[in-house]
């Protein structure tokens, strides 16, 4: 017998789609795509899932760097760029797919 929590997360896998087709992001842009497609969850729940998958070696981080800009606590921010590993397994799921393929479109369009 298992004991203790599955390993496996709902909320998990659905970033693993969106990451599958962002190819990389920060956990607020990955946030920004996964309330628009699944039901609201918090900010520090993402966080926690980029943590927890890259320690399981489902995400993990491309690049770090501090960004300049007009930010309400000062001047710079630190942005920590994720993307998939080789433990992660998206299932391409199709609601996704159509989300990103409307995106894609309205970018095109401008």
């Amino acid at each position: 017998m298992h004991q203790g929590r599955p390993l496996g997360s709902k909320v998990r896998q659905n970033m693993i789609e969106i990451l599958y087709f962002m190819k990389q992001g920060t956990g607020y842009d990955i946030y920004k795509h996964y309330i628009e497609l699944f039901p609201k969850v918090t900010l520090r729940l993402m966080y926690y899932h980029l943590k927890k998958g890259t320690a399981i070696g489902v995400f993990k981080i491309d690049k770090m760097g501090l960004e300049r800009g007009d930010y309400s606590w000062g001047s710079e921010a630190e942005k920590i760029y994720y993307k998939l590993a080789s433990d992660a397994k998206p299932s391409l799921n199709l609601r996704v797919k159509e989300y990103f393929d409307e995106l894609k479109d309205k970018k095109v369009k401008k």
